[in-house]
């Protein structure tokens, strides 16, 4: 079975690893038919365990190799590309951030950002849901790049399948708890359990289809393999330092939350490096 997933192209092994992730959303939305309710203190933690994960596959699997890359054709300015496709990266999730009315975890209705237009009629289950699902796009870009890469041949440079398999590894684990922390909550306020399942679950579609999406820009155009996986790398730290650290931070549990980021950051670090 892996020499088989060896064989396929790029954008092939980033469709199957956007599944995988997405599979791994759906398994935390299933628990919201085991529990009522989520422990607060366990909920932030797993919030604090993604941010660390996320944070390091942005500099191990996405800026390194980005700096790398860039090297090549840009000698001492390696960092220029890096630069502006990591702020590149940030100002697109804000954008969408703003174009899409969404509703920040642990945030009143009120606060849900886009056009009060939009926002009418709206239910807030639909803007969390909203909300996961923005956040979930540069995840699958990511991953997107990182398989995509593997199809250049550059000199002096090992684009591991490994390192690129650890990372959809790394993103699935942190989808788990992400998964919960939507589905539990639209259980919370009062749909049923197979309503809170489903949005839990859809919410990491865009992924598969962003990991596409990523591969086939990164083989169509081999010359901005460093601005793209600079560009993932800054979408997904904005993402932590909006949404992921701020909440797990805002219900008084902030040593846990702290530690639990330090854990998932060793471990995705223990993965990349181990399997790249």
């Amino acid at each position: 079975m892996f020499d088989y997933f060896l064989s396929l192209s790029p954008i092939w092994q980033a469709f199957i690893a956007g599944l995988f992730t997405w599979l791994c959303t759906i398994l935390g939305s299933s628990f919201v038919y085991f529990f009522k309710t989520v422990n607060r203190k366990l909920l932030d933690s797993m919030m604090g365990f993604a941010a660390g994960v996320m944070i390091a596959a942005s500099f191990w699997s996405l800026l390194a190799p980005s700096l790398e890359y860039a090297e090549i054709d840009y000698g001492a300015l390696a960092w220029l590309p890096a630069a502006i496709g990591f702020l590149a990266g940030g100002a697109f999730i804000r954008l969408i951030d703003y174009i899409i009315p969404h509703l920040h975890l642990g945030k009143p209705i009120e606060e849900a950002e886009g056009s009060e237009q939009l926002k009418k009629g709206l239910s807030k289950t639909t803007l969390l849901f909203l909300a996961i699902t923005i956040h979930n796009i540069p995840e699958g870009l990511a991953i997107g790049v990182t398989f995509g890469a593997l199809a250049t041949q550059v000199s002096g440079i090992d684009a591991s399948i490994m390192g690129a398999i650890g990372l959809a590894i790394g993103i699935g684990l942190q989808n788990i708890p992400e998964g919960s922390s939507l589905s539990l909550p639209i259980r919370g306020e009062g749909n049923s359990r197979k309503k809170a399942f489903f949005y839990g679950s859809m919410s990491a579609i865009v992924e598969p289809i962003a990991a596409v999406i990523g591969a086939a820009f990164v083989l169509s155009m081999s010359s901005i393999l460093p601005y793209a996986l600079a560009f993932a790398a800054g979408a997904m730290i904005f993402v932590v330092v909006e949404e992921l650290i701020p909440e797990s931070q805002s219900n008084g549990n902030t040593d846990i939350a702290t530690l639990s980021l330090m854990l998932g950051f060793v471990v995705m670090m223990i993965l990349d490096v181990a399997l790249g």
